[in-house]
């Protein structure tokens, strides 16, 4: 396959998102949140998990911890056992309780809107981040970049590297940052309704034409 320009690459980019917004116009953040903190806690929960696995465990835990100063203040092994159904629980756990002390001594309480102050949180990296900045403030400041990302990055040919940092700098250089958010989850929704990690389903893939591993064509 012949070597494509950055330039090519970008126009081709901008027809996928064209494809993905017509198939997808509902896209959205699947992690049931009505607030900032919500949010953050269950990007944090999400890790290695399925957001609905997490919407199951939140359902309840939104109810008892309205505040970081109900998570700081909650008893530990409670809180543990609050989400034992998820991986990593434990881990998971110090995590939004460590965050939620650290939101408390240095935001009032309050989920902070830039980069800088939120990866400075513990449990929360540059995915985490651009998940809250995105979807809570409508921040464009970076690509997520989770495993469905990821695949179909490669697999439509917009980014190589296999590092998510890596990933995210490539398809920013490729993608008007208005959009950013939103790229994500057209990915993610096509991720999960079309282009299946073991079997994606090429034959009805709105975007077929426009995929450099597409299966038919």
């Amino acid at each position: 396959m012949s070597r494509e320009t950055n330039q090519a690459k970008a126009a081709r980019l901008g027809q996928i998102i064209a494809g993905l917004q017509r198939a997808y116009p509902d896209a959205h953040c699947e992690l049931d949140h009505t607030n900032p903190l919500e949010l953050l806690v269950a990007t944090i929960l999400s890790a290695r998990c399925t957001d609905k696995q997490v919407n199951r465990v939140t359902a309840d835990l939104f109810q008892k911890h309205r505040t970081a100063a109900d998570y700081a203040q909650a008893d530990p092994k409670q809180f543990q056992q609050d989400i034992k159904s998820l991986g990593f629980f434990r881990n998971k756990a110090k995590s939004i309780q460590a965050c939620c002390r650290q939101l408390l001594e240095r935001h009032q309480g309050q989920v902070p809107r830039t980069m800088a102050e939120l990866t400075q949180l513990s449990g929360v990296g540059r995915k985490t981040a651009n998940v809250v900045l995105g979807n809570a403030f409508g921040i464009n400041e970076g690509i997520v970049v989770d495993t469905h990302v990821a695949r179909l990055s490669a697999r439509l040919g917009l980014a190589s590297a296999k590092e998510p940092e890596k990933i995210e700098q490539a398809l920013m250089k490729l993608a008007p940052k208005d959009q950013w958010a939103m790229f994500s989850h057209w990915l993610i929704w096509h991720g999960r309704r079309r282009c299946y990690a073991r079997k994606p389903d090429c034959a009805g893939c709105e975007i077929n034409a426009l995929c450099r591993s597409a299966k038919v064509g």
